[in-house]
């Protein structure tokens, strides 16, 4: 294994098992790694201190132990089967109401560089490294022996991920598939809604998981109102609020295969047209353009407005414009669901940007809670970058 030794005094952040080394942390490199090898990491006194997967960019190394060798032959079902106990623990891996969930969610499983979703016996992963994107074989493997005769096939959807590297074949396809299995879409059960996902022509890995316990706060606050969904996608928000007994469901999205998801997955359900109309259009455009008081709850959910850090400002200013937007329209006693999945976006930026568009409004308004993402896209404690999702209640007078 090839070896990486840190600069004096750069070796706080591992003693304080932050699973990221730096490039300007590194003192030298011993050896030849190639991207995504395994390598060690070393204080500059000698003492090793973990090992990892090795990259070249601002992130050189992103550890996958402390204390154990991932070399060895059980290292990957072991990580796995960790996960699956969590996520068992917590009520989600047996369940008669869902059976669709993360299991592994990078950093906050050990594994950095490496998402797998699970919808209903299948597994569908995202490589966001070399590394992880070279122990794909490795990993279906470990997959196969965690759930056994329950797993139907594992796909492999990292090429809009994986870092692009000449001699990676990006292309998305499955791993390995049971006997006789052909299906490209499942129906999964989320808290007794039925959804339908496409891991292969939807968004990630199909269907946004991280917003399940949001999903059902919508339903418990939509009894009478008129809902509006807007970045709505496949309709989750919908379904439950069309599920918590809201008058009508209004869902858009500028994504027509979105769209007509969202009719398949509302009928589904056993709602009917009359309950639901779904459009085609910019969202934005939408809201601006609708008269003031129109809907008793509306659902802002957009896509990551900044990527990275050179972005953050003009992020910003967008969710001011769109919040500002959705209070000013929404019905006198109505409320706000609003959030941003842009890791680059703290809870206090987002706050702000959210406080400004209130007042940019002239509106009484209140936050009744403050929302994030799921146990089963858990955070590491010594890894605080990983809680991504952000979201707020609003109350508005």
């Amino acid at each position: 294994m090839d070896k990486v030794i840190l600069k004096p005094r750069r070796e706080e952040s591992l003693l304080r098992y932050h699973p990221w080394v730096f490039s300007g942390a590194i003192a030298q490199i011993v050896g030849h790694p190639a991207e995504g090898d395994l390598v060690s990491v070393c204080s500059s006194d000698g003492r090793l201190l973990a090992c990892g997967h090795y990259q070249v960019g601002s992130i050189a190394v992103r550890i996958l132990s402390f204390d154990e060798d991932p070399t060895l032959p059980d290292f990957w079902e072991r990580m796995l089967r960790r996960a699956f106990h969590l996520r068992d623990a917590y009520g989600l891996a047996v369940s008669e109401t869902t059976n669709c969930y993360r299991l592994v969610h990078g950093e906050g499983d050990g594994l950095p560089g490496l998402i797998v979703d699970y919808y209903n016996g299948v597994c569908v992963m995202q490589a966001h490294s070399v590394g992880m994107f070279r122990a794909k074989s490795a990993i279906c493997e470990a997959l196969k022996a965690v759930y056994g005769g329950r797993l139907k096939a594992v796909y492999d959807k990292s090429s809009g991920t994986a870092p692009f590297k000449a001699g990676l074949e990006l292309v998305d396809g499955y791993l390995w598939k049971a006997d006789g299995y052909v299906a490209s879409e499942e129906s999964v059960l989320e808290n007794g809604r039925r959804f339908l996902v496409n891991w292969q022509e939807g968004q990630k890995t199909g269907f946004f998981l991280d917003q399940r316990e949001n999903r059902a706060a919508v339903g418990r606050l939509s009894q009478g109102r008129r809902v509006l969904n807007l970045f709505c996608y496949t309709g989750g928000f919908s379904v439950y609020a069309l599920a918590g007994g809201a008058v009508h469901v209004d869902s858009v999205d500028s994504s027509q295969r979105a769209m007509d998801m969202v009719d398949r997955n509302v009928a589904l359900n056993g709602f009917t047209p009359e309950q639901h109309t779904s459009h085609c259009c910019d969202a934005i455009d939408f809201v601006k353009n609708i008269p003031e008081g129109a809907y008793d709850l509306i659902i802002v959910d957009p896509p990551a407005f900044a990527k990275h850090r050179g972005a953050l400002k003009n992020a910003l200013r967008a969710y001011q414009r769109l919040n500002a937007a959705a209070i000013s329209k929404v019905a006198p006693g109505g409320f706000v669901f609003t959030f941003s999945c842009s890791q680059v976006v703290d809870k206090e930026a987002f706050a702000l940007a959210v406080f400004s568009a209130a007042a940019e409004t002239g509106r009484s308004v209140r936050i009744l809670d403050r929302l994030n993402q799921p146990a089963d896209h858990s955070v590491n404690i010594y890894h605080p970058e990983g809680e991504y999702l952000k979201g707020l209640l609003l109350y508005v007078e």
